[in-house]
């Protein structure tokens, strides 16, 4: 059953394309002050390639630090576009439309953002083409000794991260396809004519029509296992780790994929929010679909909450002296154990606490606190994954350290945010970032039927 009204087509075209065809006022003041701080965190990370990770707070055992966990997150949120697009489309959740195209784009730039991660983090950044693939028609690296390990998951994570990003696009590209056409009708000049060549000759017939539905289906259903696989495959970076106690976890990989949709989905419907805002597309992002997702993150985080107390429990459960001393050091130490209740709370009482009643979940507000506070939670999450056990990895207590972030990782972390944010806008301004075909079919779909006394809209289906 769906709320709102059936709106005209020319309606739609017309609110939907106001972003592109006329943008707000505020739209190059928000540009301008997001590049400044994406520029201030590239000169960061030219600071630390000219001077070396000296400039960081990594140290030995401590070699990975913000870089990794910022990696981690952003591949988690790109998690959303798969579990909203692809899983719902072919469940035929109804609700899903405002927001399929917002996931799609959030995906993409997630992950242009996470593999910038590991790439900073190597410091040379020229010498990458040593580790990610084995190139036997490259002599240089066997000759100079280096020789990468491919049982190593490290090795594994490109192929992975790429094959998704490759799908992913694909995925939004087919789905421009209608709305380019809309595009190229509206604009004239160099406009029309990019938006003609990415339009493909799209007429709207019953044959393209049909060429495009298949196509959805057909990615959708090729995209999950690549879903499921990426994740995995990033937690078997910590898993097969076996001498860092706290990664050695089988339950890795579901716990992994399971929170990269906590954190992924609570991002889309914290996006949808501010799209709401401030293009005031009131009409087509109504209180049903944060609803529909508030209720969809109380599973998904509940799901999440089973997994991290068994992989709590499991650590326990072995009885080693070594695991039960870095889960005290996470525990009760100051100030991890400190990090430690706020990952929890902030990740799952709190947020669930504001989506279980259902005037809390269409209150905008408190939904958009919920959301901050799961990603903040989930960014927390990785971090304490990732520094407590690497920094109690060694036999002997002198080699022992804490981390601690300098100003140059914190500027480069704050940059990806800064960047995902003006990518998501720059999109705006040229493409729109809810599907307009996909509304309109929707509302093709409504009509009204009785329930005892009431006439209410629903949808029907031909199958």
């Amino acid at each position: 059953m769906q709320e709102g009204r059936v709106l005209p087509s020319r309606e739609i075209n017309r609110d939907l394309l106001k972003s592109i065809l006329s943008p707000p006022g505020w739209y190059w003041i928000a540009v301008a002050v997001l590049a400044i701080i994406v520029m201030v965190a590239m000169s960061a990370a030219g600071l630390m390639i000219n001077k070396g990770l000296g400039v960081t707070g990594l140290n030995r055992p401590v070699m990975w630090g913000f870089f990794i966990v910022n990696f981690v997150f952003w591949i988690g949120i790109s998690h959303a576009g798969v579990m909203l697009s692809a899983i719902l489309r072919l469940s035929k959740a109804e609700w899903r439309r405002p927001a399929t195209r917002a996931a799609e784009v959030l995906t993409v730039f997630s992950l242009m953002t996470a593999v910038m991660m590991p790439l900073i983090h190597t410091g040379r950044p020229w010498r990458l083409v040593y580790w990610v693939y084995t190139l036997p028609f490259v002599p240089y690296d066997y000759a100079r000794g280096i020789w990468p390990n491919i049982r190593s998951p490290l090795v594994w994570d490109p192929s992975a991260i790429f094959t998704y990003l490759t799908s992913s696009v694909l995925f939004v590209l087919v789905a421009l396809v209608p709305d380019m056409a809309v595009l190229r009708d509206r604009t004239t000049g160099l406009q029309h004519q990019i938006y003609s060549i990415f339009a493909m000759g799209w007429q709207g017939n019953p044959r393209q029509w049909k060429l495009q539905i298949i196509a959805g289906i057909l990615l959708s259903a090729l995209i999950l296992p690549v879903f499921v696989s990426v994740h995995s495959i990033v937690s078997w970076d910590f898993g097969m780790a076996v001498s860092v106690k706290s990664w050695h976890s089988t339950i890795f990989a579901p716990y992994f994929v399971v929170g990269a949709v906590h954190s992924g989905v609570s991002a889309v419907a914290l996006v949808l929010i501010i799209l709401r805002k401030v293009y005031g597309w009131q009409d087509y992002i109504r209180h049903e679909h944060i609803d529909a997702l508030g209720r969809l993150l109380i599973v998904v985080a509940t799901g999440w909450f089973y997994f991290f107390v068994m992989e709590v429990m499991f650590g326990f459960y072995g009885r080693e002296a070594d695991e039960i001393a870095l889960r005290n050091f996470q525990m009760t130490q100051p100030p991890w154990n400190l990090w430690f209740i706020f990952f929890v709370g902030l990740t799952y009482f709190l947020p669930v606490a504001l989506w279980l009643p259902r005037w809390s979940r269409r209150n905008l507000w408190l939904m958009s606190i919920a959301c901050i506070s799961v990603n903040i939670g989930m960014w927390l999450e990785r971090f304490l994954i990732i520094v407590p056990g690497l920094a109690q990895k060694q036999v002997f207590v002198f080699t022992w350290y804490t981390y601690r972030p300098s100003i140059v990782e914190s500027l480069i972390i704050g940059g990806t945010f800064a960047m995902v944010a003006l990518l998501m806008l720059l999109f705006a301004r040229v493409l729109p970032l809810i599907p307009l075909y996909d509304i309109k079919e929707g509302d093709i779909l409504k009509t009204e039927i009785r329930i005892g006394r009431r006439i209410v809209p629903a949808t029907f289906r031909e199958d």
